[in-house]
């Protein structure tokens, strides 16, 4: 990773110090010196699996529907990590991040496919068309 050489001095104004700082969390963001959004969406992620693991009962019960769990997802968990992120030029590895949770709890929510006696986990059109069929 390139580094950008950058002065670090700290500020003084009369008797205040402001003291230079890599990064700082404003306003629920975090803000860093390379304008990397990167963090941020490490720190959604994870609220994200947070939310998941707190509503397990439901993802996991028998008696909820798939729609039910879908749109519990696509209503609570799914803003939540994407906060934002409409507003910011996202990297295309942020984007697979994001892609790759996702797919995570599709995974969890519709379960493993049984084809001829073998269970097998759904692949990433699967998991798209399972999501149109269930939410359309």
């Amino acid at each position: 990773m390139h580094q950008k050489n950058i002065r670090t001095e700290n500020l003084n104004i009369n008797s205040l110090h402001i003291e230079q700082v890599q990064q700082y969390k404003y306003v629920g963001s975090i803000i860093n010196d390379s304008n990397s959004i990167e963090e941020k969406i490490k720190e959604r992620i994870a609220l994200g699996i947070k939310a998941y693991y707190a509503n397990q009962k439901f993802f996991k019960g028998r008696l909820v529907t798939k729609y039910s769990k879908l749109k519990l997802y696509r209503t609570v968990i799914r803003p939540l990590v994407t906060h934002a992120s409409d507003t910011r030029v996202l990297k295309e590895t942020i984007i697979q991040k994001l892609l790759v949770f996702e797919r995570k709890i599709l995974r969890r929510i519709f379960g493993p496919t049984k084809e001829n006696q073998i269970w097998r986990i759904n692949s990433n059109e699967e998991l798209d068309k399972l999501m149109k069929q269930n939410y359309s």
